[in-house]
């Protein structure tokens, strides 16, 4: 828990306003999450009880409870049992499988800084896989984008992605969000399929993602599309089975 003196401008209850069109539990929990990922609070760290944040913000402890829910939800957070809440600044996510966002759009809206190593960048021929995933005819060429994909300084996922050369001439183009890149060609992601599967990392994976060798991941193939519904991209992904969860929210017919 931090010092008495720096908790005092930590949990600030000034931060919180009813005057502001958001929810005071969202405003809270952008408060800690904006302590966290700026560095001021830090593993080290655990936060204080509920009692003692309601106190300190002048809110309830349902309101507390809330924001904890939902920093944890994100993998800000962690809860030990008898011992407290702690700051984990490596991320243990939640995915949504009801919308389509980038890897780059997703960790900036959760307030976590995506970061991206190229692995490569190459301009091939198509192979039979990445030609049946996108109609391509034999002998097409499409533009390969293999990335080590992190959040807050943490590997999480080795991404390939493949794009036919009619929708991205050249992989240069692409600095950091490959949607983004699309979408200021004219070529905006509609919808996606994706298949998931459970694999163990082979000795370089696990290297990458910085696990031991045979750690559980879940393979994802996904084939992305234009709204017209040409296929746009093929994507392979290997992301961390103890960083990472998928959820898929059902409802009946």
């Amino acid at each position: 828990m931090p010092s008495d003196g720096r908790a005092a401008v930590l949990f600030d209850p000034s931060v919180l306003s009813d005057s502001v069109p958001l929810p005071l539990y969202l405003q809270l929990a952008r408060h800690l999450r904006n302590l966290i990922v700026d560095g001021r609070l830090d593993e080290k760290d655990a936060l204080p009880g509920e009692r003692e944040l309601a106190e300190a913000f002048g809110i309830s402890r349902v309101t507390v409870r809330k924001a904890l829910r939902e920093l944890t939800a994100e993998g800000l957070l962690r809860q030990r049992q008898g011992a407290g809440t702690f700051i984990n600044r490596s991320p243990h996510l939640e995915q949504r499988l009801s919308a389509l966002t980038s890897f780059t759009e997703d960790m900036s809206s959760r307030g976590l800084t995506p970061g991206s190593v190229w692995l490569s960048r190459t301009l091939a021929v198509a192979t039979p896989d990445e030609s049946m995933a996108l109609g391509l005819r034999p002998g097409a060429e499409v533009v390969r984008l293999h990335r080590l994909r992190s959040a807050n300084g943490t590997p999480l996922a080795i991404e390939l992605s493949s794009v036919p050369t009619r929708f991205l001439p050249v992989p240069s183009l692409v600095e950091t969000s490959l949607y983004d890149t699309l979408r200021s060609l004219g070529h905006s992601p509609f919808r996606a399929l994706q298949r998931l599967s459970a694999v163990r990392l082979a000795g370089e994976q696990a290297n990458l993602l910085a696990v031991p060798e045979g750690a559980p991941a879940l393979y994802i193939e996904r084939r992305t599309f234009l709204k017209d519904g040409t296929p746009l991209e093929f994507v392979r992904s290997q992301y961390r089975g103890d960083a990472y969860d998928f959820v898929v929210e059902l409802s009946l017919m």
